[in-house]
């Protein structure tokens, strides 16, 4: 009987479970290994955060699908990996051995180089995040006023801001928002059309801008940037670029210039064979890629197929990820913005069509019994 772990339940190991389930591997133990029962699916995430869907509709139950894949499930999380010995050590000091291994864990918010980042507020992991959310409700209920800054510039800060200001001013608060960039722009990695229209956007609610200039330091009041700017907030929310875990790195695994776990067009890790990697998680050797739940979703697939090549000891395939991808950005209410190359559409179908795309996605993970 071999062995294959699946480390971390993020985008492309569920699409993996699923084709297992319709396909199961022959003689083969498969073991998922996930901190949490119930993974989030980003595209829903700022829905979730302004209202518009519960914490199911957002979030694939990890337990039932590795059932219905007839897959172990273990709630736990990978801490350290022994190559050599192809072993996995859990928080717990458990050890599981494997004969194949892929790892799709994801990714944190970068705190590096911020001074009191525990002040703030990580939208990563969505768990902690949800629960300290509720609290702020809470605070915002409680007060006249709150003020509240998110630091990051990018669409994962600028979906959230939306969404939290959408989901408190359904409270009836007055409550101000301003976003914190070390970019000269808002969206940098996205078309001027797109930026213009989340310019006006943000414009129009009221939100301050700052750009140029990084948060350098977070306190109980607010935040510093490194240009000296003084921010007042009584909460600060962190939604800045990609950051990976240490564990991958110490344990061997080639990573690049940022810390993530580099890996060939067959997915398999530099220099580890019998190691995987997607999603956030992975960079891939000469196709760099934004850290987006689109391009993870698209190497679900092709992991699927490799994994089963690999433990079959058949030829692995070779992949290659799109070079652009459909980006859908919403604005906190039922409205969103698409883009794709020159492409610039918005409006509330958008939101719609967005709604049916995500919620078609889900629908995938959820095994009817």
């Amino acid at each position: 009987m071999r062995e294959l772990v699946l480390v971390g339940g993020g985008h492309s190991h569920v699409e993996v479970l699923r084709r297992f389930a319709l396909d199961p591997l022959r003689d083969t133990r498969v073991t998922l290994v996930s901190p949490t029962r119930y993974t989030p699916y980003s595209g829903m995430l700022p829905g979730l955060v302004a209202g518009h869907y519960g914490y199911r509709d957002a979030h694939i139950d990890l337990e039932a699908l590795a059932r219905f894949a007839k897959a172990a499930f273990v709630v736990d999380s990978v801490v350290a990996l022994d190559a050599s010995a192809k072993m996995l050590r859990l928080e717990t000091g458990r050890e599981i051995g494997y004969d194949v291994a892929s790892i799709d864990i994801g990714s944190t918010p970068v705190s590096a180089g911020i001074a009191g980042a525990e002040h703030a507020i990580p939208v990563k992991p969505v768990e902690d995040f949800l629960a300290r959310l509720d609290r702020l409700e809470a605070l915002a209920l409680e007060r006249r006023f709150v003020s509240v800054a998110v630091v990051g510039g990018g669409a994962a800060g600028v979906e959230v801001l939306l969404a939290l200001q959408y989901r408190l001013a359904g409270r009836g608060r007055n409550v101000a928002f301003s976003v914190v960039a070390d970019t000269p722009t808002i969206l940098p990695g996205h078309r001027p059309g797109v930026r213009r229209i989340f310019e006006r956007v943000l414009s129009e609610r009221g939100v301050v801008v700052h750009t140029g200039s990084g948060a350098k330091r977070i306190d109980r009041s607010g935040i510093e940037t490194a240009d000296g700017t003084r921010i007042a907030a009584d909460a600060v929310v962190l939604a800045t670029g990609a950051a990976p875990a240490a564990w991958p790195r110490d344990a061997g695994l080639h990573v690049d210039g940022r810390g993530f776990v580099r890996v060939g067009e067959t997915l398999q890790t530099v220099p580890h064979g019998d190691i995987f990697a997607a999603g956030d998680v992975a960079s891939m050797d000469g196709h760099p890629r934004p850290k987006s739940g689109v391009y993870a979703v698209r190497q679900g697939p092709p992991l699927a197929a490799n994994l089963r090549a690999a433990i079959d000891g058949r030829p692995l395939a070779r992949f290659v990820p799109q070079k652009e991808a459909l980006a859908l950005i919403s604005t906190g209410n039922r409205y969103a913005v698409a883009s794709r190359g020159w492409l610039v559409l918005e409006g509330a179908w958008v939101w719609k069509w967005k709604d049916r795309i995500d919620r078609g996605f889900m629908a995938r993970y959820r095994p009817k019994d």
